[in-house]
């Protein structure tokens, strides 16, 4: 067995989703699960097959990010994964919906950091051991922090007051 990593490709105002799935259908209820929830979304979906051709599903609402979401399912290379690519809308905007798509098994990341997915390789073929979702954190928020944090949340619109 080999072990590596593999950077994912997150341009600046994306935010991603790394998942597992498990069915050929993946690509058209994700498809539907974001569209649904926030038809102003910008996307792209890649899912490869893990039997049958093998191939790299792909659909979305946005080309530029159809394609980004199939290098990164391809530069991965691992089955039954799928990759999102969103813009004007946010992770959080479509999670929930996500999980509730029945070939989805679990997802890895929801983030617009860097990431680097740990891959493990054999003769059989490529799997997903985990990622590495941003930096690691560097102390405990002071009561500054808080306020900041609390702030930004407000600034942004997901609290009130």
């Amino acid at each position: 067995m080999e072990l590596k990593t593999v950077r994912l490709e997150i341009p600046e105002g994306v935010n991603v989703i790394l998942g597992q799935s498990h069915f050929i259908k993946t690509v058209e209820d994700l498809y539907e699960a974001i569209v649904n929830t926030g038809p102003q979304i910008r996307f792209g979906v890649a899912f490869n097959e893990a039997s049958g051709p093998c191939l790299t599903r792909r659909d979305g609402n946005d080309a530029a990010l159809i394609d980004l979401a199939v290098r990164n399912a391809t530069a991965v290379g691992a089955g039954h994964m799928f990759f999102i690519a969103l813009r004007d809308g946010f992770p959080i905007n479509v999670l929930g919906r996500i999980k509730d798509v029945p070939e989805v098994c679990g997802i890895f990341c929801a983030t617009a950091n860097p990431v680097e997915v740990v891959v493990a390789a054999t003769e059989q073929g490529r799997g997903i051991l985990g990622v590495i979702d941003g930096s690691s954190p560097k102390g405990v928020e002071t009561e500054a922090d808080v306020a900041t944090r609390i702030g930004f949340l407000r600034k942004i619109g997901y609290k009130r007051g």
